[in-house]
């Protein structure tokens, strides 16, 4: 094995520095865990930008449930009910908790980023974790719990198929994945409001605003490693959408918030013409 290689199951080294902290949160099972794990990982850590990990098996640590089924099989259900206002909120925590699982994976798994790219990620990793947090704690106020429903795992099928490639992870998860939260937020939030639940509306306004600058800072790192190779970003990101079959975004498009996400006219304008043609029959 390398000298820069280490096995995950070396505690003590990995304990000393914060990526290896990343990869401890992401290998826990239960949320209390890695909602603490996340908690604990220390700033004032070393980074060890350069050491290259050794991925342990089972990664990443989840609980039992819920449990994980294919997208069709995730049934909407109706808004007048409590039961269907904690699925929608319940499939919006299951996000969340992936979302908190993608950012640690980013901070361990690829090695040689500048400073800036691993305190990014683990600002967005806190956050992430603070969103599950609050839709756990709404989910509990309306009797329910994170695992009460099914749920699909859609957004961590890409980081598998990415991790080899942190190009493709930039332009795949959150430019494009997470991206996709951007556009459904608002309409998501009105039907929680229209239901009369002002809680849950206020929390989706806070993951909204939030998450655009977790997508913006998928977008600055996305185009500086573009800049890096003299690529150009968007044929580059509709290269690597072919290449790693990434669904086809479907309008509409929440363009004000996707600007301040840092995508730029020609982005949208790429976005825009992508869509299929209207089924006039």
């Amino acid at each position: 094995m390398d000298s820069n290689t280490i096995a995950a199951a070396d505690a003590a080294p990995i304990a000393e520095c914060l990526r290896g902290q990343a990869l401890a949160a992401l290998a826990a099972k239960t949320w209390p865990e890695k909602l603490a794990a996340v908690h604990l990982i220390a700033d004032s850590a070393p980074l060890d930008r350069t050491r290259e990990f050794v991925a342990p098996h089972g990664l990443p640590g989840r609980p039992e449930h819920p449990e994980l089924v294919p997208p069709a099989q995730v049934r909407h259900r109706s808004m007048a009910t409590v039961e269907g206002r904690a699925a929608l909120l319940h499939a919006l925590a299951h996000i969340e908790f992936n979302a908190v699982n993608l950012a640690l994976d980013i901070l361990w798994r690829f090695a040689g980023m500048p400073d800036a790219f691993y305190r990014d990620w683990l600002r967005v990793a806190r956050e992430e974790a603070y969103h599950f947090d609050l839709l756990r704690q709404r989910l509990a106020a309306l009797g329910y719990a994170y695992g009460d429903f099914p749920a699909h795992n859609g957004l961590w099928d890409m980081a598998e198929r990415t991790r080899g490639d942190l190009l493709a992870r930039l332009a795949l998860v959150p430019r494009t994945l997470e991206a996709r939260g951007l556009d459904a937020s608002p309409m998501i939030r009105n039907k929680l409001a229209g239901a009369g639940d002002a809680p849950s509306a206020a929390i989706v306004d806070i993951i909204l605003r939030d998450e655009i600058g977790h997508v913006a800072i998928g977008n600055h790192w996305f185009k500086h490693l573009c800049a890096q190779s003299g690529l150009e970003p968007v044929a580059c990101y509709a290269d690597l959408a072919r290449r790693y079959d990434a669904p086809r975004l479907r309008g509409p498009f929440n363009l004000e918030a996707r600007r301040a996400a840092g995508f730029d006219d020609a982005e949208l304008a790429a976005l825009q013409a992508d869509q299929p043609e209207p089924n006039t029959r």
